[in-house]
């Protein structure tokens, strides 16, 4: 019996939308980087794209466990001495673009390197409950029913 490698030719692609709406964090992606990767399926092959294409809307309701939401800081540096920045993940949230606090968390659970930026480049991440991908037919995926500890109320 030979082992099973998919070609990028023979890869099924689905697209798979996600209300955000209550869902810890980590685990909300966790469960993504696992879709985009193609883990979730038997025909998994670690050099190839087979991934899905997730959709996330609404994520700006997403939730952190404990105190996360006010002590947990992103930084970034901007190349020049002295040049660390931070802010609180509560500050992304209630900003301009709260979808990269989940797009940020996603991005750090893929593999670094040109198969990750094409994997990443698979979500897409909405802060409002509306997304324009109707005409892919996305099926929905209900992460809170998966596990009682996906989903936190507010």
């Amino acid at each position: 019996m030979k082992t099973f490698s998919a070609k990028p030719a023979e890869i099924d692609k689905q697209w798979v939308v996600i209300d955000a709406d209550g869902l810890v964090v980590g685990r909300l992606a966790a469960l993504i980087a696992t879709r985009l990767r193609g883990k979730h399926k038997a025909s998994f092959t670690p050099h190839v794209d087979c991934g899905d294409n997730v959709i996330v809307v609404n994520a700006d309701r997403v939730v952190f466990t404990g105190r996360k939401r006010d002590d947990k800081v992103y930084h970034w540096h901007t190349g020049y001495p002295g040049g660390i920045k931070e802010r609180t993940a509560r500050f992304i949230l209630e900003g301009k673009h709260p979808e990269r606090v989940v797009e940020k968390a996603v991005e750090r659970m893929l593999p670094r390197g040109p198969l990750g930026r094409q994997q990443l480049r698979n979500l897409r991440v909405y802060a409002g409950p509306d997304h324009p991908h109707e005409a892919q037919q996305p099926v929905k995926l209900d992460v809170a029913a998966l596990n009682a500890k996906n989903a936190r109320s507010q």
